[in-house]
């Protein structure tokens, strides 16, 4: 899974979000780390759909511009949860080597 789709699948976990709404939480949620163009955007969440993970949960016109919404399904919510295990465990691997060679770990985490 790539950062953008986790970064997009976490955004969404936390509600249903329009496209701008979602590139907000997408910077948040990286610190600013990652900033997603319109078009990549909407790449990902077309493949979030076709996959099965979100689904288009409606659409309304905001000041003049159409807003689409995205949620999170129970598949997609599924798919997180494990990318988030499968990052953890990465994560502590990494610490654990780099704690062999006697170099601080990251954040502290163990």
């Amino acid at each position: 899974m790539s950062e953008q789709t986790f970064l997009v699948l976490t955004a969404l976990a936390e509600g249903s979000k329009h496209g701008y709404a979602i590139v907000r939480a997408v910077e948040a949620l990286s610190e600013g780390r990652m900033t997603l163009r319109v078009g990549t955007l909407y790449g990902v969440l077309d493949r979030l759909v076709a996959d099965g993970w979100a689904e288009r949960e409606r659409a309304e016109i905001h000041q003049g511009r159409l807003r689409r919404y995205y949620r999170l399904t129970d598949e997609g919510t599924r798919a997180l949860a494990e990318e988030a295990r499968r990052l953890a465990a990465n994560v502590r691997a990494a610490n654990s080597v780099l704690r062999t060679r006697g170099l601080r770990t990251a954040g502290g985490l163990t």
